[in-house]
């Protein structure tokens, strides 16, 4: 970094430090922090910019629009938030047994484990009423208690971008020399939803999706839409616990037999190591993969629940057989994830074969101890052929798998203990263990052992882990929050991890660890920092190839962040921002990464109006010293960019309530490159490359409630 740009940043921490303390006043701590760094997280680990990460935030947002009343709840409710440990859960609902309703939210205090700063991270889910706001279900009382939500959204891109550009460039001659080397679609995105909710027993949505590049209307795309989901949900309709119709999820255990969506993983919170399933729930999202399609249901016998669920739809594949008679596919090479069809490529490869899912879960839930068994099978209706090499000789490699799996809980005492096993059709197994341990209000542990074999065939797992998926790995984390003094939080964990076959640019078995530690300290209601660090090790090939042989060396990325967010007064809110990261491969020269940001949110005192914004700078000297961050968004939405090489950034997020029924939310955000891109049109390279030094986009979202 230079010593100019250096200057830069130190003088706006001389800034924060001298200047912060003075300008506060009085406003309460942001409670959506912890959320937020979790998503960052996620999208370190996931290593994909384009992942949907709506599906995390979809039940929190749905909380935020309907609080859960603390007195008319129960367990699976509040473990749905993933805010409260099961211990908490027992502690809240065996007070209320025990004393009566609760008069006052605040009256959490007196509950074991309840502190202030439990109880502001989950003020904006919760309520405490004594009403119960549950009337009785009828065709009259759901049309008269229920709500419509319609959401309607636009962004682009607005810099050509060399997809765009090339599809007006080219020749028609080029293009069928070179089909894939242009976009067929306009440059925009759409987004399209309408909801029906009565309280939480009745959810009715339809949800339709372009993405930039694809057809609307015309050519490939004649129905319009690229993607279009729809479903029906009934939740607690007597003995019928759940009934899902049309598009869905299913999550048992701690995810390792059968989990369709997304799943934290590590987070700034060592404790939260432990999966809350939601059985069957309502999909919403607009990711084209994450989801079943079909039907479930789920019915409660007392203590007994027994799910059956099923699924068949079309997903993307690269087909290298079809059978001309019919014109379906006999044999594929891969399955195709990323849900965009803008090329001649992608738009072949969509809906290339059938994938049919059938199983069914039994358990026994009480407040104390649960035991469930889980059993799937998967069909594909052609045949799987990858095209195999040594590192990935053991990967799922046919056209149908049995799973099954059985996982418990134990709650005893301060120790929430919890677990699960699970067994592929080819005979691969996988299990993995975990402690939560509160030996004090201020102090709590957590260990969670892990070891998934390298021919562990899944259909749809999302287990803790450092692999993306949950094979060829052994593990072991160790974690601890501690409440070192009334106004600081220590956090940490360490975790030791084994490949015990090869990977992907990884010619060897392996070993790496992750370590990570964060000081939070809280002064006031108005002001909240935290610093941290976090070192991860994972070898990988050497870029030279000596005697054929690719040797490991050791690769060491370090993140080191400082975080401060304040208040002037109840209408102004700043946040800012410091991260370090540096990158180490072998004896190669350490490559280091810069950003600073400054964040200001204004709410008007009397207006329905807010407004957010941003500036940022960064430098990166590699790819691998990139830099993510969370930025706000509009509903229904979510941006966790990273970036790579010398710059700035800046966004501003203006929401605007026009009256009770009527929403608006507009997002204006560009990145500058300090040196313009440089490049030539092949058909290698990304088509989404700005021609250019800045890429700006807009979004305009608007919500309309009746």
């Amino acid at each position: 970094m230079k010593n100019g740009y250096s200057f830069v940043i130190g003088v706006l921490l001389l800034v924060t430090f001298l200047v912060v303390p003075t300008l506060l006043y009085s406003q309460e701590r942001e409670t959506k922090q912890d959320i937020q760094q979790k998503i960052e997280n996620a999208a370190e680990n996931a290593d994909n910019e384009e992942t949907d990460f709506t599906i995390l935030l979809e039940e929190l947002q749905y909380y935020i629009q309907h609080p859960i009343n603390l007195n008319y709840t129960d367990r699976e409710e509040l473990l749905r938030l993933e805010l409260l440990s099961d211990l908490q859960i027992n502690y809240l609902l065996k007070h209320i047994e025990k004393n009566g309703k609760l008069m006052t939210i605040y009256e959490l205090q007196a509950i074991e484990s309840f502190d202030l700063d439990v109880i502001n991270k989950i003020l904006p889910y919760v309520k405490v009423e004594n009403n119960f706001d549950n009337p009785h279900v009828s065709m009259k009382e759901i049309f008269k208690y229920g709500k419509f939500q319609f959401v309607s959204r636009y962004q682009q891109v607005i810099e050509q971008q060399l997809g765009y550009f090339a599809a007006t460039f080219l020749t028609d001659s080029m293009k069928l020399e070179s089909p894939n080397s242009y976009y067929l679609g306009p440059q925009y995105k759409l987004y399209e939803r309408l909801n029906f909710v009565y309280t939480n027993k009745i959810n009715f949505g339809v949800v339709a999706e372009k993405d930039p590049g694809e057809e609307f209307f015309k050519g490939t795309q004649k129905n319009g839409f690229d993607f279009y989901s729809a479903h029906l949900f009934l939740k607690k309709f007597g003995k019928l616990k759940a009934l899902a119709i049309g598009d869905y999820q299913a999550q048992f255990g701690q995810g390792l037999t059968f989990w369709s969506g997304l799943a934290y993983g590590k987070t700034a919170d060592p404790t939260a190591i432990k999966r809350s399933a939601r059985g069957l729930s309502a999909y919403n999202s607009v990711d084209e993969n994450l989801f079943l399609r079909g039907g479930g249901a789920t019915v409660a016998l007392k203590k007994l629940e027994l799910t059956v669920f099923g699924s068949v739809k079309k997903i993307d594949a690269n087909i290298t057989s079809l059978d001309t008679a019919n014109n379906s596919a006999e044999e594929f090479s891969s399955f195709q994830t990323s849900g965009l069809h803008r090329t001649k490529a992608e738009v072949a490869d969509k809906d290339g074969i059938t994938e049919q899912i059938m199983g069914g879960n039994i358990s026994y839930v009480s407040s104390k101890f649960s035991l469930g068994f889980t059993g799937v099978k998967t069909d594909y209706k052609a045949k799987l052929n990858r095209n195999l090499s040594t590192y990935n000789k053991f990967d799922f490699n046919k056209n149908h798998n049995l799973n099954l799996g059985a996982d418990y809980m134990y709650l005893w005492r301060n120790f929430t203990l919890f677990g699960e096993v699970s067994r592929s059709e080819n005979g691969g197994m996988a299990y993995l263990n975990g402690a939560l341990i509160n030996l004090d209000q201020r102090f709590s542990v957590s260990v969670f052992h892990r070891n998934y074999a390298k021919d562990f065939h899944f259909a749809k797992s999302a287990a803790f882990g450092e692999n993306y998926n949950n094979s060829n790995e052994k593990g072991l984390f160790i974690g601890a929050n501690a409440k070192i003094l009334p106004k600081f939080v220590l956090a940490g964990y360490f975790d030791s991890f084994t490949f015990p076959w090869l990977k992907y640019q990884v010619s060897a078995p392996s070993h790496g660890f992750d370590y990570f530690a964060q000081l939070n300290y809280t002064p006031s209601k108005m002001i909240d920092m935290y610093f941290r660090v976090r070192t991860k090790l994972k070898p990988v090939n050497t870029p030279e190839v000596v005697d054929r042989i690719d040797y490991l060396v050791d690769a060491y990325r370090t993140n080191y962040r400082f975080n401060i967010s304040y208040a002037a007064n109840s209408e102004w809110k700043f946040a800012n921002r410091v991260e370090l990261i540096t990158y180490k491969k072998g004896d190669a020269a350490t490559s280091n990464g810069y950003l600073f940001f400054q964040d200001i949110k204004y709410k008007p005192r009397g207006l329905k109006l807010s407004l957010i914004g941003r500036y940022m700078l960064f430098q990166t000297e590699s790819f691998d010293a990139r830099v993510y961050t969370y930025e706000n968004d509009v509903m229904y939405a979510n941006s966790i960019p990273f970036f790579s090489g010398k710059g700035s950034r800046f966004f501003a997020l203006v929401n605007y309530e026009v009256n009770r029924n009527i929403e608006l939310w507009v997002r204006y955000a560009q990145t500058y490159f300090t040196n313009p891109n440089v490049f030539v049109i092949t058909n290698s390279g990304s088509l989404d490359t700005v021609i250019g030094n800045k890429k700006s986009e807009i979004k305009v979202q608007v919500r309309i409630s009746f």
